[in-house]
C-alpha cells in the first residue's frame, strides 16, 4: 500500500501513520506545519493547508489509498474557518483522489454527525442526520461525510469512521482541555451525572482505519458505509473524567450544574461571542453543555462483523499507558 494521512501529524493521525509503516506500507502525510520526527521515520512529508487544492493535488500524487484526517475541531468559533478546512478540504481530497487515480478514501468523522441534542443510547449507523446542529464542527463534519459516502463508486471506493472522543497518550485535544479545566477550577457535572457515554482509544481508532482500507473493496458492504467507533463498553461520563484526572494527578470533579442553566449560559455566550466577532471558544455552548449531560454511547456490532473491528486495548490498560506516558 502507498498511502496518503491527511493531518499526519496530529492525534490520531500519527498513530496511523505508525501502524502503516508498522504494516510495511509507503507513507506520506500532508500536514499544516513541519514534521520532522515524521521525516525521521521515513514518511514523505508535504507542508499545506487541505483547504487549498493545489497543496492536496500535490500530496495525492502517486497514492493508491488516502486516510483524510485532517480537520478543525472545537466547540465554538468562525463558520468560515470550519467550512474551509472541513467541507471544501474534503472536496479537495475526493477531487485529487480521482484527479490522481487513488482508490480508496478512508474518512475519519464523527458521531456528532448525527447528534441532534437528544440521548443517544445504543443507536446505529441506521440513524439519520438532524435536520440542525447545534455547532459548527458536527454541521461540517455532516457535510462532509455525505460527501465521502455520496463519492462511492467504481473509481473511488469510500468508506467513513465515526471514532468518539478519542483519547490517549500524546493526546492534544481532549486530555489537555481537561487538565486545564481543572486546573483553573472550571469544570463542573453538568445534569445528573449519570450520562453512560462511549470513548475509543487512540491506537483502536488508528486499528479501525488500517481495517477499514484493507476490506474497502469493489462489492463489500464497507464501501460506501459509515461505521461507529468505540471501545464497546461506555463508561459514566464523570468518573471516567475523574479517573483521568486521579491518573494525572488532578483533582476529581464534585461540582454540580443543571443542565438547564448550562445550556441557557451556553447560548448566551454564543451569542455574546458572535456579537464581539470573537473567534476563540466560549467557556461552554449549548453543543457541549449537551454532551457534557446526555447518554450518547452507540452499537459497534457492524464495525465489529464487517470490518473486523476489536478494539485490543481495553480501557483500564489504555488508562494506565496513559498514565505512564504522562509520568514519564
Amino acid at each position: 500500500m502507498k498511502a496518503l494521512v491527511t493531518g499526519g501529524g496530529g492525534f490520531l493521525g500519527r498513530y496511523i501513520v505508525e501502524k502503516l509503516l508498522a504494516a510495511g506500507a509507503d507513507v506520506q502525510t500532508l500536514s499544516r506545519n513541519p514534521q520532522p520526527e515524521l521525516i525521521a521515520m521515513g514518511v514523505k512529508t508535504f507542508c499545506g493547508d487541505v483547504g487549498e487544492s493545489d497543496e492536496v493535488m500535490k500530496a495525492t500524487a502517486g497514492v493508491d489509498t488516502v486516510f483524510h484526517v485532517a480537520a478543525k475541531v472545537g466547540i465554538g468559533g468562525n463558520h468560515r474557518e470550519f467550512h474551509q478546512t472541513n467541507v471544501v478540504g474534503t472536496r479537495n481530497v475526493i477531487n485529487a483522489c480521482r484527479a490522481q487515480g487513488a482508490r480508496k478514501l478512508v474518512f475519519t468523522s464523527s458521531p456528532s454527525v448525527v447528534f441532534d441534542g437528544k440521548p443517544h443510547e445504543g443507536i446505529d449507523e441506521t440513524y439519520p442526520y438532524p435536520a440542525k446542529h447545534t455547532a459548527f464542527y458536527p454541521m461540517t463534519k455532516a457535510i462532509a461525510e455525505r460527501e465521502v459516502l455520496e463519492a462511492n463508486g467504481p473509481g473511488l471506493l469510500t468508506c467513513s469512521l465515526r471514532p468518539h472522543l478519542v483519547w490517549g497518550p500524546r493526546d492534544t485535544n481532549l486530555i489537555p482541555r481537561l487538565l486545564a479545566r481543572a486546573k483553573a477550577g472550571r469544570l463542573r457535572i453538568v445534569g445528573d451525572g449519570a450520562n453512560l457515554i462511549d470513548t475509543v482509544y487512540v491506537e483502536n481508532a488508528a486499528d479501525a482505519h488500517l481495517l477499514a482500507a484493507q476490506r474497502l473493496e469493489t462489492g463489500s458492504k464497507v464501501a460506501g458505509s459509515a461505521y461507529f467507533i468505540s471501545q464497546g463498553e461506555p463508561v459514566n461520563c464523570w468518573e471516567f473524567v475523574n479517573r483521568i484526572l486521579e491518573k494525572l494527578g488532578g483533582k476529581p470533579v464534585t461540582k454540580h450544574i443543571p443542565y438547564p442553566v448550562a445550556y441557557t449560559i451556553g447560548g448566551a455566550l454564543e451569542f455574546i461571542y458572535g456579537v464581539l466577532g470573537r473567534n476563540d471558544e466560549p467557556p461552554m455552548t449549548r453543543f457541549l453543555a449537551q454532551q457534557l449531560a446526555m447518554p450518547h454511547y452507540f452499537n459497534i456490532t457492524k464495525a465489529r462483523e464487517e470490518l473486523g473491528y476489536t478494539p485490543l486495548v481495553n480501557t483500564e490498560e489504555g488508562l494506565e499507558r496513559l498514565a505512564k506516558t504522562f509520568q514519564a
